[in-house]
């Protein structure tokens, strides 16, 4: 591993306090010009002034004392590795105020960070560019001089010079517009001040856009800016917003501080959103829907990164971290609070439920890794933040903040933000501060309770077994770290270490009353034994109910028998029943188990009514389906699939019925697609038939039976098919249906029609966000996939790399191209290509996937052989001896 360069944070003699910036872009050569008046204090006599500075020009330069001379600088000397620019003054600055001035000159560059282009068209087929920004995290000093650290906080004047037929926005509302002197064709915006904020939450965008507009209750201008023509598929954001605004505003008690906030669709996007102070940008599929177009699992999505970014707006905006070692802080807590925002907005959703899918197993999965890394990460140079924008940061974080929630409880738990929030208001905090404000308001020890759940890596195993004592059944309950590679090295630690503890807190409930905890204790220690009285032999003992602590549970055999019928009886909650299948699932892929005793578990789900369940069932079955793509009975599990499956499928059928909701939509995508791609006979005649009548115009299918759909007849298509999905791409109008095909895509099969797809992938047809699905969809498809698309990840890797220019695309990229191998040879190929190939952003991923792939390998040949005698044997016919 390339040695990390030492960083050092800018020095603290000079710091803003107000910056008056004018910039005007060229929508044309793609360059733009900029002035910036910053009022600034000099907290001690120097000579020098140290900014952050990156692909900018600096022409002339200033310093002018107040009430003294203008001294120009007579040097810039710029220190590019450290994206540092050091002004040099003939005399000394003395200490006080003055006003620096600089006129600079940059680039609107095509790497969507720093003030970039983005390219659309408009609606008579045109190809035009927005200039558009995304700063978070180091990137504000790509469009001005700046102290670009989230600590040092002014406030911004900002004026743009645009052409007047575009569109101009920044944080806040417009307060002067007028022609621009030397050019009639344009006109200069000015803004209102902000508040103070930091640098990397400023935003400008310039473009055409249509909009729809509402008050929140308490008199918040909301709008939404869509492309124009498409004001109407703004709505359902819109919606969500105002409703949003007013809950966190009663939740936190505090007023959103600004006049007006804007969510604007941004063509070409790198993350989901980015949530600037009053002007929250957005990823076009994160935010427009279309009543016609849009599947239900879209409008889901948009109401989680609208709930997510609007919930920044306090805690990250209002109060920033002190720096990016704290970002955890801001993700998780948004990533948890969103799925509160949209529960009280859309209770039908039952979206807690699919948090535990979507997040915390997730969070369990990549912790479980010796690669994994704390949740709070000490992070230097900047390069280093690119690293931690990942399922720790978000998903685990914010399953660790649900568990905190569940064990201070709600009321407190609200007072304590509150007292954050008003103590820590325009300024930064750090970890250690929310859990004073939690602590006081709780009186619980919750800086020692967290601090084992942040500062280290990975969580516990929890081992129970039960005894019944007369009237009372005794628990043994101990903890120890889970690692995904199993017990047999207990921890991998050297010797003399001992091994990690958790505070650890458990909740245990009984049958007569599965929803409701009947005892809450901390586990502090590697073990401990807790008595539940009044308790029948009859009577089943679960640990965890709700699902929210984070760990995992190894039951004894007998706890574990008398669980499994509240699977089939459907007597257990439906987070618990998902919780417990998760459970088994990674102890089998450990080998803590066999993979037969999951299978034979998961055959338990038949009556399964709940789509989370079900979604968690389906992407475990997965990740085997892919495992066993490297043995030839791989056909033999795609059976037991189809077998699993084709009861609920056949309850569902193919079209919406009277008074069916949201999550009935979502599960029929969910259950034909899986039986169209494991080669259900009758799913496939019926998709290929309504594809067919889709493409001809005479019966459109409904948004949720596209993704089911296309990805079948794709699965077991054939050059005609592809052709066909292209074309379909190409008439889109919406970026949400051309991402809908580009995710499917892959599932082609022939090895010259993935080739087709891959270069297809790189192609102008396809966003470069977008580029990372097409990808990624071929390599989770098959084996053949797999290995083109690793291939072809080498063979255009500079491309690639120059592409996303580190960044967590990248990331996201080549996880998605390896992660799925189950070969040694494999994990050694990984690691040389990136040895000799930096990507310094993704060197925590490449380790991580280089683990999973040996994992994968284990797993393998521990379990096949008996998996395939299980499924062998699950057909046999019934023996016909008579007893």
């Amino acid at each position: 591993m390339p040695e990390r360069r030492p960083f050092v944070r800018l020095p603290t003699d000079v710091f803003p306090v107000n910056y008056g910036l004018c910039l005007k872009p060229d929508l044309i050569d793609f360059t733009f010009e900029g002035k910036l008046e910053a009022a600034v204090e000099v907290t001690q006599a120097t000579n020098q002034i140290v900014m952050n500075c990156a692909d900018i020009d600096i022409i002339t330069a200033s310093f002018g004392p107040e009430g003294g001379e203008e001294i120009s600088a007579t040097g810039f000397n710029y220190q590019n590795e450290d994206e540092k620019v050091t002004l040099s003054f003939p005399s000394t600055l003395q200490k006080g105020s003055g006003t620096l001035k600089i006129d600079f000159v940059g680039e609107l560059n095509d790497k969507m960070k720093g003030f970039y282009r983005s390219k659309y068209a408009t609606p008579t087929g045109e190809i035009r560019y927005a200039a558009v920004t995304q700063f978070e995290a180091t990137d504000a000093r790509r469009a001005f001089p700046c102290w670009d650290e989230p600590a040092i906080k002014a406030t911004f004047d900002i004026t743009l010079i645009v052409p007047k037929d575009r569109v101009a926005l920044s944080n806040m509302n417009v307060i002067d517009r007028k022609p621009y002197p030397d050019d009639d064709s344009l006109v200069e915006v000015k803004f209102a001040t902000t508040p103070i904020m930091s640098t990397y939450l400023v935003a400008f965008v310039i473009g055409e856009y249509d909009f729809v507009e509402s008050q929140s209750s308490d008199g918040v201008t909301v709008r939404v800016y869509t492309p124009i023509g498409k004001s109407e598929q703004g709505k359902f954001a819109l919606e969500v917003a105002t409703k949003t605004l007013p809950f966190y505003k009663d939740y936190f008690n505090v007023p959103y501080p600004l006049p007006k906030i804007d969510l604007i669709a941004i063509a070409d996007f790198a993350a989901g959103a980015m949530e600037n102070w009053g002007l929250v940008t957005y990823r076009e599929t994160a935010l427009l829907i279309d009543p016609k177009n849009s599947c239900s699992s879209s409008r889901q999505w948009v109401a989680l990164v609208v709930g997510h970014e609007l919930a920044h707006q306090w805690f990250g905006n209002l109060v920033t971290m002190e720096w990016w070692t704290h970002l955890w802080l801001n993700e998780g807590f948004a990533s948890w609070i969103e799925y509160l925002c949209v529960d009280h907005c859309f209770p039908e959703y039952d979206i807690w439920t699919q948090f535990v899918s979507a997040d915390y197993t997730r969070a369990l999965d990549l912790d479980a890794l010796d690669n994994s890394h704390p949740i709070e990460v000490n992070v230097g140079h900047p390069s280093e933040v690119d690293e931690i924008f990942d399922a720790i940061s978000y998903s685990k974080g914010a399953s660790v903040i649900r568990m905190l929630h569940n064990y201070i409880g709600d009321e407190d738990f609200r007072k304590g933000m509150n007292a954050y929030l008003t103590k820590f208001q325009h300024k930064n905090a750090s970890t250690e501060d929310l859990w004073d404000c939690l602590e006081q308001a709780s009186k619980k020890p919750i800086a020692a309770v967290m601090r084992s759940w942040t500062k280290q890596m990975g969580f516990p195993i929890i081992f129970v077994d039960q005894e019944q004592q007369g009237e009372d059944r005794v628990l043994k309950i101990s903890q120890r770290k889970f690692c995904a590679s199993g017990p047999h090295n207990g921890c991998a630690l050297s010797s003399g270490e001992s091994c990690p503890n958790w505070m650890v807190p458990i909740s245990i409930c009984t049958s007569e009353d599965p929803s409701c905890t009947k005892l809450n204790v901390l586990l502090d220690n590697p073990e401990t034994t807790v008595t539940i009285s009044n308790i029948g032999p009859d009577q089943w003992v679960k640990i965890n109910p709700g699902t929210v602590g984070f760990y995992r549970i190894h039951y004894s055999s007998a706890m574990l028998e008398s669980l499994l019928p509240g699977i089939r009886d459907l007597t257990l909650q439906p987070v618990d029943r998902l919780g417990l299948q998760n459970d088994l699932f990674s102890l089998s892929r450990a080998g803590m188990i066999s993979t037969v005793e999951v299978l034979k578990v998961m055959e338990a789900f038949v009556n399964e009514p709940n789509y989370t369940v079900w979604s968690d069932l389906s992407c475990n079955l997965g990740v085997l389906s892919s495992l066993l793509s490297h043995t030839d009975f791989h056909e033999e599990l795609q059976e037991f699939i189809r077998d699993l499956f084709t009861p609920i499928g056949q309850k569902l059928g193919w079209d919406s019925k009277e008074g069916e909701g949201h999550l009935d939509a979502l599960l029929r995508g969910l259950v034909l697609g899986k039986l169209g791609k494991a080669g259900h006979k009758p799913t496939l005649e019926e998709a290929r038939r309504r594809f067919k009548d889709h493409v001809d115009g005479r019966q459109i299918l409904s948004a949720d039976l596209r993704s089911p759909v296309y990805l079948t007849v794709l699965k077991h298509g054939d050059n005609a098919t592809l052709d066909t999905m292209l074309k379909l791409h190409k008439q889109a109008d919406m970026q949400e249906e051309k991402n809908r095909i580009e995710r499917v895509l892959g599932a082609i099969s022939s090895p010259e029609l993935i080739q087709k797809v891959l270069n297809f992938a790189l192609s102008d047809e396809v966003r470069p966000q977008d580029t990372v699905s097409v990808i990624g969809g071929v390599a989770g498809s098959s084996k053949q996939g797999r290995k083109a698309a690793w291939k072809f990840v080498k063979d255009n890797w500079e491309e690639l790399h120059n592409r996303y220019q580190g960044g967590f695309l990248i990331s996201r990229l080549i996880k998605l191209s390896v992660d799925g191998f189950a070969v040694d040879k494999m994990a050694a190929e990984v690691k040389s290509f990136f040895e000799s190939h930096h990507a310094p952003a993704a060197e925590r991923t490449v380790q991580q996937c280089c683990e999973n792939i040996l994992l994968n390998a284990a797993w393998l040949k521990r379990d096949a052989d008996d998996i395939h005698q299980y499924l062998l044997q699950r057909k046999a016919p019934p023996s016909t001896l008579s007893v």
